[in-house]
C-alpha cells in the first residue's frame, strides 16, 4: 500500500470526490470486496452512479462497468470489474486512485507501492485506437513520480492521420471515404464505449476542432439514414453521445469494424459518416 504521506500528496490536489482501492492480506483483485462502490463516495455523488459507471485511465482506454445493488452496498458487476482487472494486469503492489469526473464517469489512476504512476498502456494492452502506421512506442511500464499532477492526463504520441482499429486491420479503409480527404479512423464495436472517442493523435494530425459541449452532432450512415448525438469531453477528450445507440439500432457485434469519417463545416467537425465494414 501506498505510503500515507504519498496518498495524503495526491489526495490533497484534487477537490471532486474520490476514492481508493489497495488489497489487504488475504485478498485478490477479484475478490469481492474489490467491486464495492464506497458507500461514502456514493452519498458525495447523489444520482451520478445508478446503473453503469464509465472508467478512464490515462492512455486513453475506457471501460464501461454495470452496477448492481445488494441491500444498502453498491457493487460492479464481477464480469466487468474482472475485465477491468486483467487488461490492466493488476497485481499486489498496485494501488488504484478513483476521481469522480462526470456523471457516470470517473478516472482511474494506477499507482506502485512505491509511488510510481502508470503512465502508458500496461504489456499486453493496447488503445481504442492507434495511429495507422505506429511509431514505435515507449516503454509500457513508463513511470512517474506520484507527485506529478493528478488532473493533468498523458496522451499518447503519434502524429500519422490515419487511424485503424485495435485487432484484425481493416485493409485499405480509404476505399470506404467518401472524400479522401476527410479524417478518419478505424474503430473496433466493443462493449466498453458509451461514446465514440476521436483520438488525441487523429485530433492533433489533423488539428481538428469540436462545437461547445452538448452541440449536435450527426450520424451519416448507409442509405441516407441519420443518427443524433451530442458532443462531449470526457477527461478532455472529445467524444460523441449516441454511440451506444447506434451499435445497437443497427445490430452491430462486438468486434465488428467501422470506419468513421469525419465531415467540418466552417472548420468544426459537424458529423461523422460512419461506413460499416462487417456489414455493407
Amino acid at each position: 500500500m501506498l505510503p500515507r504521506g504519498a496518498i495524503d500528496k495526491i489526495q490533497g490536489n484534487v477537490s471532486k470526490p474520490c476514492f481508493w482501492k489497495s488489497l489487504s492480506p488475504g485478498q485478490n483483485w477479484k475478490s469481492k470486496p474489490m467491486r464495492i462502490i464506497p458507500e461514502e463516495f456514493v452519498r458525495r455523488t447523489p444520482g451520478a452512479f445508478e446503473h453503469r459507471v464509465v472508467f478512464s485511465v490515462r492512455w486513453e482506454n475506457s471501460w464501461q462497468l454495470w452496477l448492481e445493488r445488494e441491500k444498502n452496498e453498491l457493487f460492479m458487476i464481477e464480469e466487468d470489474w474482472n475485465e477491468f482487472v486483467d487488461d490492466n494486469h493488476l497485481g499486489p503492489n498496485d494501488n488504484l486512485f478513483f476521481r469522480h469526473d462526470e456523471t457516470m464517469n470517473l478516472e482511474v489512476q494506477i499507482f506502485k507501492n512505491n509511488g510510481d504512476e502508470i503512465i502508458d498502456v500496461p504489456l499486453e494492452v493496447e488503445p481504442e485506437t492507434e495511429p495507422f502506421h505506429p511509431t514505435p512506442k515507449k516503454s509500457h511500464r513508463e513511470t512517474t513520480a506520484a507527485s506529478a499532477s493528478v488532473s493533468g492526463g498523458s496522451a499518447n504520441g503519434g502524429t500519422n492521420c490515419r487511424g485503424r482499429q485495435r485487432s484484425n486491420d481493416v485493409k485499405n479503409p480509404e476505399r470506404y471515404l467518401l472524400n479522401p480527404e476527410n479524417p478518419y479512423f478505424v474503430q473496433a464495436v466493443t462493449k466498453r464505449n458509451d461514446v465514440l472517442y476521436v483520438s488525441r493523435p487523429v485530433v492533433q494530425t489533423y488539428n481538428l476542432k469540436f462545437g461547445p459541449v452538448k452541440s449536435t452532432i450527426t450520424y451519416l450512415l448507409p442509405g441516407g439514414k441519420k443518427e443524433e448525438g451530442e458532443t462531449k469531453i470526457y477527461n478532455g477528450q472529445p467524444c460523441f453521445s449516441g454511440w451506444s445507440v447506434l451499435c445497437r439500432r443497427h445490430n452491430l457485434k462486438i468486434g465488428d469494424s467501422v470506419v468513421c469519417e469525419l465531415e467540418r463545416c466552417g472548420g468544426l467537425v459537424t458529423a461523422v459518416r460512419v461506413h460499416f465494414v462487417n456489414k455493407y
